[in-house]
């Protein structure tokens, strides 16, 4: 009976002993407790762990994506849009998000959706479309300014997809096509008052140079005469055909 008892005791140590020893892996830490108060945050490697005294909570330091479900945001113009985007964190200090926090994932998932919502309620549409870049940014700040209290940083937000309405879509298609009119119609505007400034910078040169001019007339009526199949009827100039007879040689005489 007594060699029963001194084996089971036996027995009983041994697993307490090995009951004792954690292994913890290169991206883990363990939160202890000791008596239910704080003690140390042990790891890597081998961590002895004091059963019935002590007690530990595995803390994973790897980056962990979380998915923020679809929100639905009305945007400063009044337009509502379906948002969902990507979370990147970490674990930065594994005493603060086991003690200050009961759930570190859910909590950063609730603050998430809720500072998504917050932040594009403030930018229009057009700004959620084309200004990605910027508004990942600002939900970033925004999340990690609240999360380090929870030893949490948060790397990196993605919005993912900005979905709108089919009315929507039909709307800032016909707005796209009266931008793309309305540019068109002032390239050409411009085109013509260019064209017309350079005109009349021609016009006041041949004004200042009749010689220009007389010139311009030759060229344009050389220009004319190219083509056999008209006839063409044009006045001459008179001071041209004065021209003309101040050329022409005397006759006559000995």
């Amino acid at each position: 009976m007594f060699e029963f008892g001194f084996g089971g005791i036996t027995l009983v140590i041994v697993a307490l002993v090995a009951a004792s020893f954690r292994i913890l892996r290169e991206y883990e830490r363990g939160v202890v407790f000791m008596l239910g108060r704080f003690w140390k945050v042990k790891g890597p490697g081998l961590v002895i762990v004091v059963p019935g005294i002590q007690q530990m909570v595995r803390v994973d330091l790897r980056t962990v994506v979380l998915d923020v479900p679809t929100q639905d945001v009305i945007s400063r113009d009044n337009v509502s849009v379906k948002v969902n985007a990507v979370v990147y964190l970490r674990v930065i200090d594994p005493q603060k998000a086991i003690i200050e926090v009961e759930n570190f994932l859910n909590a950063t998932s609730q603050f998430a959706q809720t500072t998504l919502r917050a932040v594009l309620g403030k930018h229009e549409l057009d700004e959620m479309l084309a200004e990605r870049e910027r508004l990942n940014l600002d939900i970033q700040q925004v999340l990690d300014t609240q999360t380090d209290a929870w030893g949490i940083k948060v790397a990196n937000v993605e919005i993912k997809h900005v979905d709108i309405d089919e009315s929507m879509v039909r709307a800032i298609a016909r707005q796209a096509e009266a931008e793309r009119e309305r540019r068109a119609k002032v390239i050409h505007a411009e085109g013509e008052l260019q064209a017309s400034e350079k005109l009349l910078q021609a016009a006041q040169m041949l004004a200042r140079q009749p010689e220009a001019m007389q010139l311009r007339y030759l060229q344009t009526l050389a220009g004319i005469a190219g083509d056999k199949t008209n006839t063409i009827v044009f006045p001459v100039p008179g001071d041209f055909m004065e021209l003309l007879a101040r050329q022409k040689p005397s006759g006559g005489g000995g």
